[in-house]
């Protein structure tokens, strides 16, 4: 799922929980894996590698397609932020910190994977373990109608929290 959804995914958890801000967090954490669990289209990353048999080898190599990757990953996490001020906090400014925080913690697994990739640490395995094992097995592969479903989702949501 691409981090745009999973921004405005993480933000309406969060949104569930107004007065609770750890457990707001919690929900938007947690909405990730609820939403990786759905049959969905990645893009794919050019310095990714993987291990088809043992997915806890995969990694990213730091070379110029990661330059490409950074970029990519950037703007999509930027268009997720946006997104989620836009449905969350467009007419209540003051809930702006909220939505991100929810939008943050939402996309928050995808970079602890990277961050495992990289240093291989143990309390970091349980949780890629974790999110290798609540991923959806069955995937979208066509672009458009995976990009197409996650834009849906991400209208269904706006509407369902601006009714």
């Amino acid at each position: 799922m691409t981090l745009a959804t999973h921004a405005v995914i993480g933000a309406a958890a969060a949104h569930l929980f107004p007065s609770h801000p750890i457990l707001a967090a919690l929900a938007a954490f947690a909405s990730h894996f609820a939403a990786d669990a759905i049959p969905h289209w990645d893009y794919h990353l050019f310095s990714r590698t993987a291990d088809p048999k043992e997915p806890l080898n995969n990694n990213m190599a730091i070379n110029k397609l990661f330059i490409v990757d950074l970029f990519r990953v950037g703007n999509d996490f930027l268009l997720g932020m946006a997104l989620s001020l836009l449905i969350f906090s467009w007419n209540a400014p003051e809930t702006a910190l909220f939505t991100l925080a929810g939008a943050f913690f939402g996309i928050l697994p995808d970079p602890l994977q990277f961050a495992y990739w990289k240093l291989k640490w143990k309390p970091l395995e349980y949780l890629q373990r974790f999110h290798l094992f609540i991923h959806a097995k069955k995937r979208i592969r066509s672009p458009l109608m995976g990009s197409t479903a996650q834009a849906a989702l991400v209208t269904l949501i706006a509407l369902l929290f601006n009714l």
